[in-house]
């Protein structure tokens, strides 16, 4: 009897070991570490991209190491009645449909410090923090976007902004889960701030200013080589 329990004792061991090794080839099993090169595809990449259709459930560390059921995301709004707005610079021009309008909110020193932080943050890589187009990204490489300060987008709608903000434009990418409505509003009360830095008509100058461009009118340009 004691013989035979103490097979019995030695063969549960053996087999409890054998279904560790078992989950350990689960946990060990052969792999690819991230962005790894490997030859079964013919653009070489070990990371595959998702199907067609995917939808993004979690995201970050968080995700990575619970199997996504930790990091979950929340989903990008549904899009309002502005968000797909068109107007004249969209695709067909007059014939498009109706242009819809928004009304930002009052123009206030705190609203445009908050649009010049969301503006430098998330749009100035490419329009620059001056937004003529030449950010360090464009420098780089990217396409260059348009200038705000062409007529073009100087006599946009600010439904306009709102909706390339929203939807993307071209090679930009949409912003809907990224800028909330009401920093969107403040990035395009900026943007009409820095059009109108570069394009204030002299009539809304009071006359210190207007003395100022005068006296910058008539002082001559210094010469090449002359010290400033």
């Amino acid at each position: 009897m004691r013989n035979g329990a103490l097979v019995v004792a030695v063969a549960a061991l053996l087999f409890l070991g054998g279904c560790e090794r078992t989950f350990r080839d689960m946990y060990d099993q052969p792999r690819y570490k991230p962005l790894a090169p490997s030859p079964l595809w013919p653009d070489g990449r070990s990371s595959r991209p998702p199907v067609g259709g995917t939808v993004a459930r979690s995201e970050g560390s968080f995700a990575g190491t619970t199997s996504g059921r930790e990091g979950t995301i929340t989903p990008a709004p549904t899009p309002g009645p502005l968000d797909a707005v068109r107007d004249e610079l969209r695709p067909g021009g007059a014939q498009g449909p109706s242009v819809a309008s928004i009304t930002l909110p009052p123009i206030t020193r705190s609203l445009l410090a908050r649009g010049r932080d969301r503006f430098d943050i998330f749009c100035s890589p490419c329009h620059s923090i001056a937004g003529d187009g030449d950010g360090m990204i464009a420098r780089r490489g990217f396409p260059h976007p348009p200038s705000f300060h062409t007529d073009r987008l100087r006599n946009a709608s600010d439904a306009h902004f709102y909706a390339v903000i929203t939807n993307g434009y071209g090679v930009m990418h949409s912003y809907a889960r990224r800028v909330p409505p009401s920093d969107r509003l403040a990035i395009i009360a900026y943007i009409r701030a820095l059009q109108l830095s570069q394009h204030a008509p002299v009539a809304l100058l009071d006359h210190d200013d207007v003395a100022k461009l005068d006296r910058g009118a008539a002082t001559p340009a210094p010469s090449p080589g002359t010290p400033r």
